[in-house]
């Protein structure tokens, strides 16, 4: 039986970062992945090949808008084909990098689904078994299938159907109203479909505030997109006509049907297969797994990381709880717990919702005094003339200081500009610290030293110590 010092389950973000870290740390390391491409959930079926379709729709809708921006354009229209084998090229060349890099023989790369046999040994589905001294688990999530009558009785689309397709579908519904959904819903309805999404919160979106959510979903709803929130499925069914999905909407039972259902109801962490108990590895209800601030489950030398650990689905968690796990394993000394009061997110739909640190709800919560401001994009300046109207930007400050606690954005680029605040929120930077920076007119950046200065008059009003006030040529009267 082979042994490693660090075996990691799962090749994408989180298992091949944490192997590539093992390894230079000087830890026998291996990845076992037994997927039929390697790459990960991220590079295959997530977040590259959904950003690169949606920002073709972008440009797509931006040239049905020729009229807005004085342009004759006489037509505009998505050919699919070309689309996806442009989505496919694109791909094809990150999936590559990512395999050479898992196949440098920097680690042993063994291609086969493993579940474990006891705590240190774990079982390939190609025969054999290998032991080793720390584990990470890394298997990432999938789709899953809630209790909806009918739902699991029908051909529905996944999202892996949806950024696999090659054609214009003419209707569909789309279940669900998180990431998944909204930022495919919205790529449906640009290409050309006509798209029904039917929501079980009251607002799509619903991990971001009510404000924010509520801006998308009037962009959805100015773009076509037939949307009804704060619903009950009832059933879902399908004949040779197409798929019919009924829901409780205001109090009444509503239908509506399309030629394709897509479910897009959330994922799970994909963990059911790995015989977790027979590693006293502990798992919540969800399958998601336990762990500690160093990333250790219930079994200290077994880890987790990335979508199977939460918690949050985002890549760059991933990469950090992973790299953490290889230190702890290699008993690298000091080291820093992920920190996520820097919790980053970004939502690409157009207009694009981003946050970055401590939520206003949160300090609400909690009973937290704070300072927050916030200021429109449809009164500055460069999104004016880009025709960007929807959206704001709100900043979040502690009132002694003017600290800077965390910024919600929504609007056109949003999952840019909360960059302006990722580094400064780190630093424990104050919003005077921000506004001696200089800020370029015109540019949709300088946007964000508008609530910045209300929430330093604030500040100095407390103070009893008033500032000047910068002069804005961009904000409008």
């Amino acid at each position: 039986m082979k042994s490693y010092d660090f075996i990691a389950i799962g090749g994408g973000s989180a298992g091949f970062n944490a192997a590539r870290v093992a390894a230079s740390l000087g830890l026998k390391t291996a990845i076992v992945d037994g997927a039929r491409e390697l790459g990960g959930l991220c590079i295959l079926r997530g977040c590259m090949p959904s950003k690169t379709l949606l920002y073709m729709a972008e440009v797509l809708h931006l040239a049905q808008k020729g009229r807005t921006f004085g342009l004759k354009i006489p037509s505009a229209r998505a050919d699919m084909k070309a689309i996806h084998a442009r989505k496919k090229k694109i791909i094809a060349e990150f999936a590559d990098y990512r395999v050479k890099a898992l196949e440098s023989g920097k680690f042993d790369l063994i291609r086969a689904q493993a579940r474990w046999v006891d705590a240190h040994t774990i079982e390939l589905s190609t025969g054999g078994r290998l032991r080793g001294g720390h584990f990470l688990i890394a298997t990432g999530s999938k789709v899953s299938v809630p209790p909806v009558p009918g739902l699991a009785d029908v051909p529905f689309w996944t999202s892996d159907d949806v950024l696999e397709l090659d054609f214009v579908p003419k209707s569909v519904i789309v279940l669900g109203g998180g990431i998944v959904a909204c930022e495919l819903a919205q790529f449906l309805r640009r290409v050309g479909a006509q798209v029904t999404l039917v929501q079980r919160s009251l607002n799509i979106l619903r991990d971001h505030s009510a404000d924010a959510s509520v801006v998308v979903q009037k962009a959805f709803v100015d773009e076509g997109i037939e949307l009804f929130a704060g619903t009950q499925l009832q059933r879902v069914s399908h004949d040779r006509r197409g798929f019919s999905v009924q829901f409780l909407h205001d109090g009444k039972i509503m239908s509506r049907r399309a030629a394709h259902l897509f479910n897009a109801l959330g994922r799970e962490p994909n963990t059911a297969g790995l015989a977790l108990a027979a590693a006293g590895v502990k798992t919540r209800p969800t399958g998601q797994i336990i762990t500690n601030r160093w990333q250790q489950s219930s079994t200290p030398h077994i880890y987790a990381a990335g979508d199977c650990a939460g918690p949050a689905e985002i890549v760059h968690l991933a990469i950090q709880q992973g790299e953490l796990a290889a230190r702890h394993a290699a008993g690298v000394r000091p080291i820093r717990p992920v920190d996520y009061s820097l919790l980053l997110n970004v939502v690409f739909t157009d207009p694009q919702l981003a946050t970055i640190g401590v939520l206003e709800r949160e300090l609400e919560q909690a009973g937290t005094p704070y300072l927050g401001a916030s200021y429109p994009f449809n009164d500055h300046g460069k999104s004016i003339l880009m025709d960007a109207n929807y959206g704001y930007v709100k900043v979040i400050a502690e009132p002694q200081r003017g600290r800077l606690l965390g910024a919600e954005i929504v609007g056109k680029d949003a999952g840019e500009l909360i960059h302006c605040f990722s580094g400064p929120i780190a630093m424990k930077a104050t919003v005077f610290d921000l506004l001696r920076a200089p800020w370029y007119h015109p540019t949709l950046a300088e946007i964000v030293t508008y609530p910045l200065e209300e929430i330093a008059d604030q500040v100095n009003a407390g103070r009893c110590n008033p500032s000047p006030k910068r002069k804005h040529p961009g904000k409008r009267a």
